[in-house]
């Protein structure tokens, strides 16, 4: 029998990459402290949070495969991370612009059955425009991208901030890397061509 599917996320934007795949899951919200640590690189801290997110609702999903995800972005050193304001996203992208941005987009399937990690850090590079405070502020104010890492939803409105896009699966910009996910689902015996 195979395994149900977790997706442990409350973003629609997982789901929906997780939807291009075609196989059943569910998804639940794990309670999760997100701060960084001291010291702690971007792979590191996505690699982790994608791990503990997996953990979180391992007890509760029993003979699962869940699936954990995490981002950030980095920009001359500094984690870019979910703005939860507007004016912090007006800065954000402020920063951003003509500049190019690095994702990390950490991701780790839980074997609950075996107690098994399969984990990666992909990153994605991103090269903005250079903005206007206009252009941001619209931006901002149609788009509201306060729960998105680097402050846009790439797969709206958002393509308009960008001058370049450089990385494996678009997908790791948009926060599921979905090649990489294929791989695992493969090792742990589920292979959306055939199941």
């Amino acid at each position: 029998m195979k395994q149900a599917l977790l997706l442990a996320s409350s973003s629609p934007f997982r789901r929906a990459i997780l939807e291009k795949l075609g196989l059943p899951f569910q998804w639940a919200a794990p309670d999760i402290d997100e701060s960084a640590l001291d010291g702690e690189t971007a792979e590191q801290l996505v690699i982790r949070l994608a791990k503990q997110k997996a953990l979180a609702l391992a007890d509760a999903w029993p003979d699962t495969l869940i699936i954990g995800s995490d981002q950030t972005g980095v920009l001359n050193g500094t984690f870019l991370g979910k703005p939860h304001t507007e004016e912090r996203a007006r800065q954000q992208l402020k920063a951003a612009s003509g500049n190019t941005v690095t994702f990390y987009t950490g991701l780790a399937v839980y074997c609950s059955r075996r107690r098994q990690f399969w984990q990666c850090c992909e990153t994605f590079d991103v090269t903005f425009r250079t903005l206007s405070a206009a252009e941001i502020a619209g931006y901002v104010a149609k788009e509201q991208p306060l729960h998105c890492a680097g402050s846009f939803k790439a797969e709206g409105l958002g393509i308009s901030l960008f001058e370049k896009l450089q990385g494996r699966d678009p997908n790791t910009l948009v926060g599921l890397p979905l090649i990489a996910l294929g791989e695992f689902l493969r090792d742990a015996g589920i292979n959306p061509l055939t199941d």
